[in-house]
């Protein structure tokens, strides 16, 4: 029921800036965690930025001071906002949707992922 559609992604230097959005439609339990995962060729989807419909936040550990998630409920739209960027944030990048935070992310719903490139 619940429909997620990334924009932003692309290719940026090393040190640069790209703002992703998340367009959600769906009812309104099911977006009350809304938030950012991604995935690395090789690797597991990992946990980037959530945030709860009040403003509760988690951050991955490698992304503290650099990126910042933010949402409008007005609009159900969902923003991260990736400063500094390295090449080590070079992953597909995919917003999800839930009911609570600490619920499993598949519980909820994914979008289609956007393509997140960090090089020289």
């Amino acid at each position: 029921q619940v429909q997620l559609v990334e924009s932003g992604g692309g290719l940026v230097q090393p040190g640069g800036s790209l703002r992703l959005s998340c367009a959600a439609s769906g009812s309104i339990f099911s977006l009350n965690v809304m938030g950012w995962y991604r995935q690395a060729p090789g690797k597991q989807r990992e946990l980037v930025a959530a945030i709860t419909r009040g403003g509760n936040t988690r951050y991955a550990d490698s992304v503290k001071g650099r990126f910042t998630i933010s949402r409008d409920n007005a609009k159900n739209t969902v923003v991260l906002q990736m400063n500094s960027l390295k090449p080590e944030d070079t992953a597909v990048y995919y917003c999800n949707s839930r009911v609570v935070l600490d619920a499993r992310p598949d519980s909820g719903s994914w979008g289609q992922g956007t393509q997140v490139t960090v090089s020289s």
